[in-house]
């Protein structure tokens, strides 16, 4: 199993069947690109990057990323999620966290040169370890940003937020070591987010401080800062179901080994095998916790998924 950071990010970011994310609880920017679609990579020694008309990414390697890979229980009774988690420890990974719509000034870190010359506005979310941030180019609609800049972008009163979706600016999400842009218009709120890379801005979740969901096994000294969502097994890139491909199960059971909580890892591996013999998963002693929970339901779901494919 290749465990140098560094190449299996350049790996996934070519690879169609993954995905990608940056962000926080309710504040995320997501990157994918399709089978033959025309992209620009650049793969470095110190950063990856790439580019469609649709999005980009740009990722540099930090030696304080500690990657972790988790599998989290879905809410369907036979599917699961998983994904690597690019963690920095808690006192590293802090953005700007401003609280108010910001100019910024020409965004000349952007992926692709045409649009370095842009206005970058922070959108003043306050977030910790993102800066959820849009990038303006028409001079009407600069002047409208700077209008509003001052307040935060979803203040009531600020004409601005509920103009977003008509607006649809670029959205350039960063965090200290990437960013991910997206160039597809905002779904109205009743609306459907775009295939291909788009963004997530959920006041709701975002109220509640958390800056991921308590579904995933983070170390508290860690925050998860961007994410690599391998093929999953049981549904492809849009959510949709397709046949259990165990080749993408077993591709991704070898990062948990790598990059997994060791003892979520063994205890999910022993509830395996006591399930490939007939036991009863229920009978073995699981530590109590919410995670620990999720590795028995994680267990009976792959053991059950291998089988019906084994016939």
């Amino acid at each position: 199993m290749e465990t140098d950071l560094t190449k299996i990010v350049a790996a996934h970011l070519r690879n169609p069947q993954s995905a990608w994310s940056l962000g926080t609880f309710g504040v995320i920017a997501e990157f994918m690109h399709d089978p033959g679609e025309p992209i620009d990579f650049e793969i470095a020694v110190d950063r990856v990057q790439a580019a469609t008309d649709r999005g980009a990414i740009r990722l540099r390697f930090d030696d304080r990323i500690v990657p972790l890979a988790y599998e989290t229980p879905g809410k369907a009774p036979d599917r699961w999620s998983h994904a690597v988690a690019l963690c920095l420890p808690k006192a590293d990974c802090a953005g700007n966290q401003r609280t108010v719509l910001t100019e910024l000034g020409p965004d000349a870190d952007a992926v692709r040169a045409q649009d370095r010359d842009a206005i970058l506005f922070d959108m003043g979310l306050g977030t910790l370890q993102v800066d959820a941030c849009v990038r303006v180019s028409d001079p009407a609609m600069i002047e409208r940003f700077r209008a509003g800049c001052g307040s935060s972008l979803f203040e009531p009163g600020n004409p601005l937020g509920p103009a977003m979706p008509e607006l649809s600016p670029p959205r350039v999400f960063t965090c200290r070591f990437g960013r991910i842009e997206v160039f597809q218009p905002i779904p109205p709120a009743d609306g459907k987010s775009p295939e291909g890379p788009h963004t997530h801005v959920l006041p709701r979740l975002l109220k509640s401080g958390q800056t991921h969901s308590s579904a995933a096994p983070i170390p508290a000294d860690l925050v998860p800062c961007a994410h690599i969502h391998p093929a999953n097994p049981l549904v492809d890139i849009m959510g949709e179901p397709k046949p259990f491909d165990r080749k993408a199960f077993a591709d991704f059971q070898a990062l948990l080994e790598a990059f997994g909580d060791p003892e979520l890892v063994a205890l999910k591996k022993r509830l395996m095998r006591a399930l490939e013999h007939g036991e009863e998963a229920d009978a073995l002693q699981v530590p109590d916790g919410r995670h620990n929970t999720a590795a028995l339901k994680l267990a009976r779901r792959q053991a059950a998924a291998m089988a019906a494919e084994n016939g």
